[in-house]
């Protein structure tokens, strides 16, 4: 004990103490943020009270770029512009409930991470595309499958995908969502990453000239509504000589050509990735899957 007031005794000593306390509550603050899960709530999974859910169908007609059944029609096409390889799949559902929302590990929390092909395996996916990363952030609107799991806004700026229940597609500005629309009961999900590539026929990505991403290349993933229960999603590789990556204006103007009337950004990068009929179709640019927090799928 006399040791240890002797040390303590010396001015500059306290500060040594002081430094290395710091530096383990930073330490700790970052495992906390990005790595030790946490888990809050078990997923919803369900978009419906299950007597209303439409009946599973017959045998499907599966191809290498094709699936079709008496409720789901999708077509893989994968083409080549601005220096980029795209795959875009073209989705015709019956229903609505056939396009979900799933998140990582069956979860919700902080730091819960899976790659998308795991749990698109994981719920009988037959195509999924990479969601929003809502677990890099603290704030935007989370509201999966029906259930409201976090109601703080990312504030001016920022453009949020609400999908209702009968499948219709519309952008908001994240500030604007009321608690009214919140606890209507007619959202299906809220997807928070943006911005809004095309709303209502207008390619809108033109808003963001002063940023960075409009002009840069990258792997992108975007979802659009061509029609009721017509769907786009859109995946492209990108960050190598083969395949650039597209500008936020180029991929508006390709799911703008492909008839979308609104049109979304999620998270791109490392995490785009398209996965269809049991693999992933795209190159991610990581080399291999990224662990994200959610994806979005059609399926049963």
């Amino acid at each position: 004990m006399n040791k240890i007031k002797r040390f303590l005794s010396k001015p500059y000593r306290w500060t040594i103490v002081f430094s290395i306390l710091l530096i383990l509550f930073f330490a700790y603050a970052m495992l906390d943020t990005f790595v030790i899960p946490k888990a809050i709530t078990a997923a919803n999974t369900d978009t419906s009270d299950s007597q209303n859910q439409p009946s599973q169908p017959s045998a499907p007609v599966i191809t290498e770029t094709s699936y079709s059944d008496d409720n789901i029609k999708i077509t893989i096409e994968t083409i080549k512009e601005y220096n980029t390889v795209i795959y875009i799949a073209d989705i015709q559902l019956k229903d609505a409930s056939y396009l979900k929302t799933a998140f990582a590990k069956n979860s919700y929390g902080r730091n819960i991470k899976d790659i998308t092909s795991k749990m698109a395996s994981s719920h009988s996916a037959i195509l999924a595309v990479n969601g929003d990363y809502y677990g890099f952030r603290d704030h935007g609107y989370v509201l999966r499958n029906g259930k409201l799991y976090r109601t703080s806004s990312r504030g001016s700026g920022y453009d949020a995908l609400i999908i209702d229940t009968s499948g219709n597609f519309l952008i908001e500005a994240d500030s604007e969502i009321s608690k009214s629309l919140l606890n209507s009961g007619t959202l299906s999900q809220i997807i928070s990453f943006g911005p809004g590539l095309i709303e209502n026929g207008k390619i809108t990505a033109n808003k963001m000239t002063k940023s960075a991403a409009f002009t840069t290349t990258n792997p992108r993933t975007a979802i659009g509504q061509i029609s009721l229960l017509h769907y786009i999603f859109a995946v492209c590789d990108g960050r190598t000589k083969t395949s650039t990556g597209l500008t936020l204006k180029e991929l508006a103007q390709i799911l703008y050509d492909k008839g979308c009337v609104w049109a979304y950004n999620l998270d791109g990068g490392g995490s785009a990735t398209m996965y269809f009929n049991g693999k992933v179709v795209n190159h991610p640019s990581d080399g291999t899957e990224r662990a994200i927090s959610d994806i979005v799928y059609i399926g049963y």
